[in-house]
């Protein structure tokens, strides 16, 4: 070396104190938190109040039979609407007042997490020059693939947990 320490940043390129990259993490931070909670709140709300009317009764049973394969009931179809089009936590944000099982919390996570904010990443992955809409049904086939997975694995572990605690001989 020449005596000058490689601080690894391009020449002429400072590294801000530590009180100023707090601060702009704080920023970035509560700027994201307000994007988040613009559209989470509402949804939540919106759900809420169509818990108390025959909209979320209707919707859950024309989604029913889908959603039952996956272990899940039919409203939970509007979560995956939420969070297919927009993103996770508008999906979350749905989910919170169904007042889903462990499992099915479980479920919308692992689906969700494979296969969320399908309009805005497909239209990116058009632009690299990849089949946007290819990679989209990919996607969906996917997230459809694990929940099968999971609630395969779930029934296993449900029968095999109910032989565990039957009594002897009674299989």
């Amino acid at each position: 070396m020449d005596g000058h320490e490689s601080t690894g940043t391009a020449a002429g390129e400072s590294i801000p104190d530590i009180p100023t990259r707090i601060r702009t993490g704080l920023s970035a931070g509560f700027r994201t938190s307000i994007k988040i909670i613009k559209v989470s709140v509402p949804l939540y709300v919106a759900v809420t109040l169509l818990k108390g009317t025959p909209f979320l009764d209707l919707l859950g049973e024309v989604f029913a039979p889908v959603m039952g394969i996956f272990g899940l009931p039919g409203e939970a179809a509007f979560a995956f609407v939420a969070a297919f089009l927009l993103n996770l936590y508008a999906g979350i944000a749905v989910i919170v007042p169904l007042h889903l099982t462990p499992f099915q919390v479980t479920q919308c996570g692992l689906m969700m997490g494979v296969a969320h904010n399908l309009v805005v990443e497909g239209g990116v992955l058009s632009t690299t020059g990849a089949r946007g809409g290819v990679l989209t049904v990919c996607r969906l086939v996917i997230a459809c693939a694990a929940g099968l997975l999971l609630r395969g694995l779930w029934s296993l572990w449900e029968s095999a947990a109910s032989r565990a605690m039957a009594p002897p001989g009674h299989w």
